[in-house]
């Protein structure tokens, strides 16, 4: 990663915190005390943790790459990223509304009608859900190497979450748009991290070569 891309992280995380201090502020004390409620069950307390927990995700990525095995870093923070990243933003879909239990699970299945009423933030939301796992993903698993199959992916797994949204009844509306955009976040993550995804190791061209690599 460049000097210039570094810069711009921090400066872009920075802005992001002190955009974010007054919910911080707000689930801080439920969260720094241990109470589940007013941290964990609401979505302040969750992005508070998501940050707060950022430091313990370094140490862990620090001992994975101890582990003896090739490219140990870049798996390591591939994988540490793509579970910190996710798990937190999955569990924000996953809170309950008012009438969870109560209310039946609700379908919305015309493509781009509820775009309209995400509104920027909404869209916002629901682009970053899945963008560590596109983001990270095809730098551990050269398998998933590919935008289509980043698409796939983000796609799935939004797929499961709208499902678990219906099955569970938690007051949400299963869209079909929500998996539009939850996929289309995971696919523009991945492009951002293109230059550093893990390819396949490229076979020989001379057929001799390919013989002697087996």
């Amino acid at each position: 990663m460049g000097k210039a891309t570094l810069g711009l992280a921090i400066v872009g995380l920075a802005g992001a915190l002190f955009a974010m201090r007054r919910m911080f502020l707000m689930a801080a004390p439920s969260c720094l005390a241990g109470h589940w409620h007013g941290c964990y069950d609401t979505d302040n307390g969750i992005v508070f943790m998501l940050v707060a927990g950022l430091p313990v995700a370094a140490l862990v990525v620090a001992a994975l790459s101890r582990v003896p095995r090739a490219d140990a870093w870049r798996k390591s923070l591939a994988e540490v990223g793509m579970v910190y990243g996710t798990v937190p933003m999955v569990w924000l879909t996953l809170q309950p509304g008012p009438g969870a239990g109560v209310v039946p699970g609700r379908l919305s299945l015309i493509p781009l009608r509820d775009l309209i009423t995400m509104g920027p933030l909404g869209i916002g939301g629901n682009l970053v859900i899945f963008a560590a796992l596109g983001f990270f993903a095809p730098i551990r698993f050269a398998a998933l190497a590919s935008v289509p199959r980043i698409l796939a992916l983000g796609a799935g797994c939004s797929v499961l979450v709208e499902i678990a949204q219906y099955v569970f009844q938690l007051d949400r509306v299963s869209s079909v748009d929500d998996v539009l955009v939850n996929a289309a976040g995971a696919v523009l993550a991945g492009l951002a991290s293109r230059r550093w995804w893990r390819r396949p190791a490229a076979e020989p061209a001379d057929p001799r070569l390919r013989a002697c690599a087996y």
